[in-house]
């Protein structure tokens, strides 16, 4: 692995002793502006027997309440802010597209917050100040365009911001401005793979890509390095936490994505109790903003699947934890016919399978209470359906339906792929 220079090697590589009492620190001003300020912060605290002057040390932390979706839906639009309504500069919201939306707001310190992490992101990827980055997300209400620029200005980087869609246009900009590092959701870095191979030509300036929003497994990006020849990061972060790259990316180790603890804590926790799970095991990821304020999170369950891979020292020299890289989401969770599973596990075998192509559709049938499978997949001339079944029967102990389609049959999205469907019958 090729030395990385570091945005912030203070804090990058800060012993764990000292992480840790500056966490401390950081973890009793965050519960203590939180209960001053807000009724429902303090409302949920005083319900849990608890009050700032109990934090005393970390592990006072699990005797805090948890926070969820549902605190920030029950308080829409501002009802957990805990500054001056004049303070805030900016405001970035979830699509709201399964009820109330998620809102975040930020002060000028929340934004330079957002844009610290994301600064640390990128030089951890090896961009490095003056380097041409394109940001494909969109500018608008979702964080992502705007935490991409953020952390691009502090960095010194030049910028080319296209947001979402026109393809072959964003394949023009790339080439015409000798773009380096591409920045998006995967899956439209396969969409720019797909354009490449009709136009017969490729982006040879073009080194990294940071992807976020969708997970995706190791065989997607295998296939997206070797199609665009880039090296992959996988960055981490949601509204609730501030937006993109707040929590962390894996660096050039790609061993677990780095959780930037100065910034945040990090917990996992059994899904049904809420009690926390040591080390490896796999549960949902915790997680407390020690450095936001004008709408921190404590204790907030991101419904996010992961487990502590290492507090080590990684070999890239950051002491930061490390965890998994998400594999999925509670809530996407799938039962059929018994069997449990998440969308990134039928991803990650139609990747392994020699000749299927990047597109895919997983559609949940459902008819008179009862839930089937059917999996539709692009692939190359020779590759067949039972081919296909075979290796999703021995991934998922069932044999689901589906169809198999020639390259650039299924319909295709500019921006964050839709993967699940469901369909009702009569």
């Amino acid at each position: 692995m090729k030395a990385m220079t570091m945005w912030n090697e203070k804090y990058e590589t800060m012993p764990r002793e000292e992480l840790h009492a500056l966490q401390l620190i950081r973890l009793k001003k965050v519960v203590r502006l939180s209960y001053d300020n807000n009724i429902h912060y303090r409302n949920k605290m005083d319900a849990a027997g608890i009050n700032p002057e109990d934090i005393r040390s970390l592990d006072d932390l699990t005797n805090l309440p948890f926070m969820t979706k549902d605190d920030f839906r029950a308080t829409y639009p501002l009802g957990m802010l805990c500054v001056d309504k004049k303070q805030l500069r900016e405001m970035h919201m979830s699509s709201g597209s399964t009820g109330v939306p998620v809102v975040m707001a930020y002060t000028d310190d929340d934004i330079a917050q957002w844009a610290e992490c994301m600064a640390r992101c990128y030089y951890m990827a090896g961009i490095n100040q003056g380097d041409v980055i394109q940001i494909t997300p969109s500018f608008g209400l979702f964080n992502g365009g705007f935490g991409f620029y953020h952390g691009a200005r502090m960095a010194g980087l030049f910028i080319i911001p296209t947001g979402a869609g026109n393809t072959p246009r964003q394949i023009r900009l790339m080439k015409d401005f000798n773009v380096r590092a591409l920045m998006g959701v995967v899956s439209y870095g396969i969409r720019i793979m797909e354009i490449l191979e009709e136009q017969k030509t490729d982006l040879p300036d073009l080194k990294i890509g940071i992807f976020g929003a969708e997970t995706f497994s190791n065989s997607m990006r295998k296939k997206i390095e070797g199609g665009l020849g880039i090296e992959t990061f996988d960055i981490y972060g949601m509204t609730e936490t501030g937006g993109v790259g707040t929590t962390g990316m894996d660096c050039p180790a790609h061993e677990g994505i780095h959780v930037w603890e100065d910034q945040y804590i990090t917990e996992v926790v059994d899904s049904q109790t809420g009690k926390p799970l040591p080390d490896g095991s796999t549960g949902e990821v915790v997680l407390t903003s020690l450095t936001r304020s004008a709408i921190p999170v404590i204790r907030f369950r991101t419904r996010d699947i992961s487990w502590i891979q290492s507090r080590e020292k990684c070999i890239c020299g950051r002491t930061h934890i490390r965890i998994g890289r998400i594999t999925g989401r509670l809530d996407d969770m799938l039962i059929i016919k018994g069997v449990n599973f998440y969308p990134s596990q039928i991803e990650q075998t139609l990747m392994s399978i020699p000749g299927v192509g990047n597109n895919y559709q997983i559609i949940i049938e459902e008819k008179d209470g009862i839930k089937d499978l059917r999996i539709n997949v692009e692939v190359e001339p020779g590759v067949t359906g039972f081919m296909v079944e075979k290796h999703l029967k021995e991934a998922l102990g069932f044999s689901p339906k589906g169809d198999v389609f020639k390259s650039g049959e299924l319909p295709r999205q500019e921006g964050k792929a839709q993967r699940v469907f469901y369909k009702k019958g009569d």
